[in-house]
This record gives structure tokens, sequence and C-alpha cells, in this order.
């Protein structure tokens, strides 16, 4: 039975995408988990379904595309005021290291603490690149809060209306 539940990194290497996009798959319902202990298992057989229905690299391109617009109006607000979202993406890393001491999340936190560390301009390029490394560390992103929520959830649904999946590399 053990052999049939995977953990969601395990999940993220099936389907080939970061493992925070198989968590948010399991939060939004589009992948059924369970929970064993404090840890979310999916069923092998779940996972293999997704991968089989041919629609998950356009699924991810759109999370992509959706991240990075989000991000782009994070862009904005460290423009015109660095110093606060720097500071709120400071205090947001040091909770989420807490949470997330070891592993590939931890290695992304730390990228972006470099990042803040070597100033508003790098993290201005990492907000906004069109990378594979700019997609993970958006999956990663320290800068929660920092839009309101009405904004994030009117860009939400901008992409949703105009976002092609084509608008990002294949």
């Amino acid at each position: 039975m053990t052999s049939e539940l995977l953990t969601t990194g395990e999940a993220a290497a099936l389907l080939g995408c970061s493992r925070q996009h198989v968590v948010d798959l399991c939060g939004r319902g589009d992948l059924p988990s369970l929970t064993v202990g404090s840890h979310r298992r999916l069923r092998r057989s779940d996972v293999e379904r997704l991968a089989r229905s041919g629609t998950r690299a356009d699924a991810r391109r759109l999370e992509q595309i959706r991240s990075l617009w989000l991000h782009r109006a994070v862009a904005g607000r460290l423009a015109r005021d660095p110093e606060r979202v720097l500071a709120r993406a400071t205090r947001n890393l040091d909770r989420l290291e807490q949470v997330h001491p070891t592993g590939t999340s931890a290695r992304w936190l730390a990228r972006w603490r470099a990042l803040i560390a070597d100033g508003p301009e790098a993290v201005m390029r990492a907000l906004t690149a069109e990378s594979t490394e700019a997609d993970e560390l958006r999956q990663n992103s320290p800068f929660a809060g920092v839009l309101p929520e009405r904004e994030r959830l009117a860009i939400i649904r901008a992409t949703r209306r105009h976002a092609p999946p084509s608008g990002l590399r294949p």
C-alpha cells in the first residue's frame, strides 16, 4: 500500500513540475490527497491519471503566467516602495525558513534571501524574468501580503481572460 502512496516531491517528479505546483493542485482539489500524520500523500493512480490527461502542460503554463503577472504587480509595488516591500519579504522569509529548514524549498528561500541582500534591482529581475529558475523562485515566493487581496484577485481574473498558455516559452 505505501508504494502506492507518493510524497508531493515524488508526484512532482512524475508530473515534471515543482513540488509547490503539486501542493497547489491538491489545495485546489485538482489532485486528490490524503493526510498521513502531518504529511500529504497522493495515490500513484491519481498522479498517473493526471500525467496522462495531456492538460498538465497547459495548466502548468497557465499557472506560470498567473504567477508572473502577480509578481509583475509586486515589482510595481517594489518600484514605488522598495523598503516596505523588501521588509515584508524578509519577514515572510524568516517565517518560511522556520517552516522549511531543509530541502528544496529551503534552497529557493536562501536564493530569495541572497537576491534581497543584493538589492531591489536584483529582486526586480527575479520577479519579472521568464526562465525556469524564475518560475521556481516564484513558486517559493516570500512576497505574500504585498498585494492587497482585491488587487491579487483582479490579476487572477485578468489572467483567466487574457493570458494564453502560449504567452510563455514551452
